[in-house]
């Protein structure tokens, strides 16, 4: 049953995209893209709504993860929060700390991998709709890009460099 003090992944409006030891999340509202490395991505999965903070450290650890704390989870949910992927209202467990601050009171013990999200800024729809492979510059002022484009090494219409 879901609780909601328990974290909740959002579903809506992101898609996803399983690599072999990260979780691409692209938010379709932000035009964000997140990646997840697999301790981030192992802790999102198990934000269900059902599992508590000490649900998901059980989890982790039950799979092999190593020994971690609820202050290790609540970093990655922090995160993930920050970014818009979780669903429901959670409150920041380290608002007004430095990085350091934090990872000294995670306290690491063992090796694990920290939970880390790296994010960008996806081109806008049009922006995106203007891209296009080309074989020279010529083909990217037909397809209605920008004057300021030339067909790049990889064969995408792109900027100038300045």
């Amino acid at each position: 049953m879901n609780n909601p003090n328990n974290p909740m992944a959002r579903q809506n409006g992101i898609v996803v995209q399983e690599m072999p030891d990260e979780v691409l999340v692209y938010d379709l509202d932000s035009n964000k893209a997140h990646c997840l490395n697999q301790t981030a991505a192992f802790v999102w999965r198990s934000c269900d709504g059902t599992n508590s903070v000490g649900d998901i450290v059980k989890q982790f650890e039950a799979t092999g993860g190593g020994k971690v704390t609820e202050d290790f989870v609540w970093l990655a949910i922090d995160q993930l929060n920050e970014n818009g992927l979780i669903a429901n209202e959670i409150a920041p467990r380290f608002a007004g700390q430095s990085r350091r601050q934090v990872l000294k009171t995670i306290g690491l013990a063992s090796m694990v991998a920290l939970p880390v999200i790296a994010s960008l800024v996806a081109p806008q729809n049009a922006l995106a709709a203007t891209s296009c492979s080309c074989t020279n510059n010529g083909q990217c002022l037909n397809r209605s890009c920008p004057s300021t484009t030339n067909c790049n090494s990889v064969g995408l219409c792109a900027p100038n460099a300045q």
